[in-house]
């Protein structure tokens, strides 16, 4: 007897809020698993079947969802490929870490405007799988003992629309970076795959 699979449309509006989203509660991990705000900034919310730490500074909050509501338009139009969240020494401005989210969009679905399926469910546990890792980073990231800050950069296509909130930027990249990848989110529009590079110091 064949076994009944639910699967889900997938449109691109429909990727692209989920994306953004997981975006969205993906950085606010970091900030809490990195110390780069105090634990009483956070207040903890369910979502994906999990419990998440959610950042409550009104500045902060404003930022990250300001920023990846515009990330979700540049995903319906396809003219996004990668997201860093940097974090940097606010005293030396050096760049500690470097999470990207390299994204892989469906040329059929942006250009003929197909829809794709797949099970929410396949999804949700895909988006589990890198908090989980994000959760478990503290155990093999080096601590940070610095105060830090945070920026998000979005690596568009030229002829993408910029907003005013957003500017040219450099790479801010790490000297003798370490890598660590990490899992993948397939919504059958878009695959995003995460990676951490952090600066590797040696111990003597």
């Amino acid at each position: 007897m064949a076994s009944n699979v639910t699967r889900d449309v997938i449109t691109l509006k429909g990727s692209a809020a989920i994306v953004s989203e997981f975006l969205n509660y993906s950085v606010n991990s970091i900030l809490y698993q990195r110390g780069i705000y105090p634990a009483d900034d956070f207040t903890m919310v369910k979502k994906y079947g999990m419990s998440l730490l959610v950042c409550q500074q009104e500045q902060v909050k404003g930022f990250i969802d300001t920023n990846t509501k515009q990330i979700a338009t540049w995903l319906e139009t396809g003219n996004i490929q990668r997201v860093v969240m940097v974090i940097a020494s606010i005293a030396t401005k050096e760049v500690l870490e470097r999470w990207n989210f390299i994204i892989e969009s469906d040329q059929e679905v942006l250009e003929k405007g197909v829809a794709r399926e797949k099970s929410d469910k396949d999804i949700r546990t895909e988006i589990q799988g890198i908090i989980r890792q994000i959760v478990s980073s503290v155990t093999f990231l080096p601590n940070i003992e610095d105060a830090c800050t945070f920026d998000l950069l979005a690596y568009t296509s030229v002829e993408s629309e910029v907003p005013a909130n957003w500017g040219e930027s450099d790479a801010q990249l790490i000297h003798n970076p370490q890598n660590v990848k990490l899992r993948t989110v397939d919504t059958a529009v878009h695959k995003v795959e995460a990676m951490v590079s952090y600066k590797f110091t040696e111990e003597f």
